[in-house]
């Protein structure tokens, strides 16, 4: 899908580095997994959207996210708006768009997002591999406590994604998605056993840090 080439380099230029001030399971991979997630949604659906809307969107999400975790959909929303150089992209109208998907994208809030680029975003957000829940759950409860041991890590993990992706969890999801489908199945039949969660997060964090991925 097609992204206008002068807008495609400055994000690259300018937002990308960005994401190395946040921690790896929201940094610059997860943000080009979520572009890649939203284009493949948009084409498995056959939306009528402006691809460089979906683009911007994406690539801003997460950017507040060192900043503080909990309000970081408003913090980067409020990065986005500050940046002058792209209403040489956008009008007032497609910039008010972004900035509410941005708010909009966390799986977490009560309300629907406002319009579809913040659905698409949204969706696009939630994971759909099993391995990205087991890094991102670890890496994420690290830097919220340094201190916690592996194996309590590990506890709070299962919490979480039992809450967010359970028979009862409260990631919503607007479209039809196959891999999305595929990954739920999965990780649901891994979380019906709390025992062999943890152990299959403790082996697969082992051998990251072996490999010197974390």
């Amino acid at each position: 899908m097609k992204i206008n080439e002068e807008l495609k380099t400055y994000i690259e230029e300018n937002v990308f580095p960005e994401y190395n001030k946040n921690e790896s399971g929201h940094g610059i991979k997860h943000i080009k997994d979520v572009i890649k997630r939203s284009f493949e949604l948009v084409e498995e659906n056959n939306l009528d959207v402006n691809m460089d809307l979906v683009y911007v969107i994406a690539a801003y999400h997460d950017i507040g996210h060192h900043i503080d975790s909990k309000t970081h959909e408003i913090i980067s929303a409020n990065i986005m708006s500050k940046d002058k150089t792209l209403s040489n992209f956008f009008n007032k109208e497609e910039l008010k768009i972004i900035k509410e998907a941005i708010e909009d994208h966390r799986a977490s809030a009560k309300e629907n997002p406002r319009s579809i680029y913040g659905r698409i975003v949204s969706s696009a957000d939630r994971n759909n591999k099993v391995e990205d829940c087991l890094r991102r759950t670890y890496t994420y409860g690290k830097k919220l406590n340094p201190e916690a041991t592996d194996e309590e890590l590990y506890l709070r993990a299962y919490d979480v994604l039992q809450n967010k992706f359970g028979e009862n969890g409260y990631a919503k999801f607007y479209f039809k998605d196959s891999q999305y489908e595929k990954f739920l199945k999965e990780l649901r039949e891994l979380l019906k056993d709390k025992d062999k969660y943890i152990s299959t997060q403790r082996e697969y964090i082992n051998n990251l840090k072996k490999e010197k991925k974390i």
